[in-house]
């Protein structure tokens, strides 16, 4: 039997193409996978986002779908934010903590410590550490990653308390 005996064509066939790959819409939304934390968690996540500034990097909030109040982004390419992830598994590797892992480096940023991971592409994903939610924030390789982890502290501290994670 000829599995190509019937073919699709014109807009059936980019639907189907589309969900296949994973096209993005024209209007370039970003998207990001929404965290489960727990209720607690969730809470602080809530605050975080009624705490986020409008700009970030000098870029513009552009929410990424789907809609929640633990995502949020800046820009395009964007920049995103996700609260109440799960903890990284480099965040306890003795590797990172001791600076001998040159894909994960520990650090302060204006009274926030993250964890830095270095991505496919150029860009960066910090994780927040010593505070009671994780949240994670990934940069794309054209934005200033510093400008936007200073950005975020000030938020990043007003809502979500020093502390060990649930």
């Amino acid at each position: 039997m000829n599995l190509f005996r019937h073919r699709l064509s014109g807009l059936p066939a980019l639907v189907l193409l589309c969900a296949a790959v994973g096209c993005s819409s024209a209007d370039d939304s970003a998207s990001a996978a929404v965290p489960s934390p727990t209720t607690k968690v969730a809470e602080l996540c809530r605050s975080l986002d009624e705490a986020l500034p409008s700009k970030v990097d000098g870029e513009g909030r552009r929410d990424p779908e789907p809609a929640s109040a633990l995502t949020a982004g800046w820009g395009n390419p964007a920049i995103i934010l996700r609260c109440g992830v799960e903890r990284p598994p480099k965040m306890v590797d003795p590797k990172v903590a001791q600076g001998r892992d040159a894909d994960a480096v520990a650090g302060g940023v204006n009274g926030v410590d993250w964890l830095m991971e270095k991505q496919d592409g150029g860009g960066y994903r910090f994780t927040s550490a010593n505070r009671r939610a994780y949240v994670e924030v990934t940069v794309p390789r054209d934005a200033d990653s510093s400008s936007v982890l200073i950005d975020l502290a000030s938020a990043v501290k007003k809502a979500v308390p020093e502390g060990i994670a649930d």
